[in-house]
């Protein structure tokens, strides 16, 4: 049998369906963000990173680098093994007690990564649960899909963000059966926002358990970066909060926080936790860094929301079709695989700007697009330049905008992203 045809073939039907993807190879700058190198085949070029999810530039921040130096420095370059064989170096120890406070709750647990943590916690709570019910958006992350599948649990899943679509369900369960409500607070390819509130009442109504992630929201939101149920005044309505070291806080890892009894039984059962290294105590002691100057330090959210907010000024000023976005997520339609990615391909080599095109399954077919995030570090110039480079772009390649543009008429039936699921039922 020839076993390389089988991958052979995978990978050809990727490329029949436009949708193979190629990273770029980059090299970020210290003390330049958002300008990186870009090692191409005709060498290194220094261009301007539009879709990091170093949301703040916190990755290149002085004092989380110094502590990720003076930390290596003491403690060496690894962890040394899982946390049942090492047990847990100190700033790990530091960095969960400072995530429990973020979040008002008990206790916190950091994982390898965000993906990790749902897939573990998720799977993990649902089966110490009797007979769970899981009820999930149907927006929810892949990392969310795969922790309710793990789980065996039974799932249910309602129309995103549609209140009276969740009640409707949870009417029709005993009311003495388990149940998990599995949300986000922002959903990162749309950029809109849960009705947390309404969700949380829900759950009062129904003796439901709620489990929040807020991976694109912790940092970003809240009057110490906590996320949208801080903002809101609801963090203590929901039982389990999971966000990620890795985009706002700009390093690495994800987390949960909950009761502590709820803590000590996802770290003493789920595997995904047990049977992996730990985070390096240097990594552990930069994200604490990073969560403390953003828990006192509010001039990062202020400048990205005013920044993010003139980059959809300006984009929907100049016709480009900007979609609806109640966060600091800025998604330009394109509709088309292809073109997608001959944009993205465009904007890099003719006009040294990184936007990594987002395609099925990231997002439902139809909807293909750039997502644009803007840092306080994107300069007002910078943003211009964008503006002049997309149009360029959507003018080169016949991208549709949203209006009369230039004195042609322009498609403006495109703009609407279909309610597809992501969860795969």
């Amino acid at each position: 049998m020839n076993y390389q045809r089988f991958f052979e073939e995978a990978i050809d039907q990727l490329h029949a369906e436009k949708r193979y993807r190629v990273f770029a190879n980059l090299e970020r700058i210290v003390g330049a963000f958002p300008r990186a190198v870009w090692h191409s085949e005709k060498g290194p070029r220094e261009i301007t990173v539009w879709c990091s999810n170093d949301y703040l530039g916190m990755g290149h921040h002085p004092d989380v680098i110094a502590a990720m130096c003076d930390a290596a420095g003491r403690m060496g370059s690894g962890a040394g093994g899982t946390r049942n064989i090492s047990g847990n170096n100190h700033p790990l120890v530091e960095l969960e007690q400072e995530l429990a406070d973020l979040h008002g709750k008990e206790a916190g647990l950091v994982f390898t990564s965000g993906f990790v943590s749902n897939e573990a916690a998720i799977s993990t709570i649902a089966r110490l649960l009797p007979n769970c019910l899981i009820l999930s958006d149907e927006l929810n992350h892949a990392s969310m899909i795969e922790g309710i599948r793990r789980s065996g649990a039974e799932k249910k899943i309602f129309r995103h963000n549609d209140v009276a679509h969740l009640e409707s369900l949870l009417k029709a369960v005993a009311p003495g059966r388990a149940k998990l409500i599995v949300f986000e607070s922002v959903y990162s390819m749309d950029g809109d926002i849960a009705p947390i509130a309404a969700i949380a009442d829900l759950a009062d109504k129904y003796n439901a358990m709620t489990y929040i992630d807020e991976v694109h929201a912790v940092g970003m939101y809240g009057p110490h970066g906590g996320g949208v149920t801080e903002r809101e005044g609801l963090a203590h309505r929901i039982d389990i909060i999971e966000g990620t070291l890795a985009k706002a806080f700009g390093m690495l890892g994800g987390y949960i926080t909950g009761s502590r009894a709820l803590i000590d039984a996802v770290r003493s059962y789920a595997p995904g936790f047990i049977f992996t290294t730990a985070l390096p105590p240097a990594i552990a002691a930069a994200a604490t860094a990073s969560i403390r100057h953003l828990k006192r330090s509010q001039a990062e959210r202020d400048g990205q929301q005013r920044q993010a907010q003139r980059t959809k000024d300006v984009l929907s000023a100049a016709g480009l079709p900007v979609m609806p976005s109640e966060t600091h997520i800025v998604p330009i339609l394109v509709g088309d695989p292809e073109l997608c990615k001959m944009a993205s391909d465009r904007l890099l080599e003719r006009h040294a700007i990184y936007i990594q095109p987002i395609n099925y399954p990231t997002v439902p077919r139809g909807t293909e697009r750039l997502r644009i995030t803007p840092t306080p570090l994107h300069s007002d110039v910078l943003i211009d330049g964008l503006r002049d480079a997309l149009m360029e772009t959507w003018e080169a390649l016949g991208i549709p905008f949203v209006e009369t543009h230039r004195g042609n008429v322009i498609q403006t039936d495109r703009i609407v992203p279909l309610a597809v699921s992501k969860s795969g039922g």
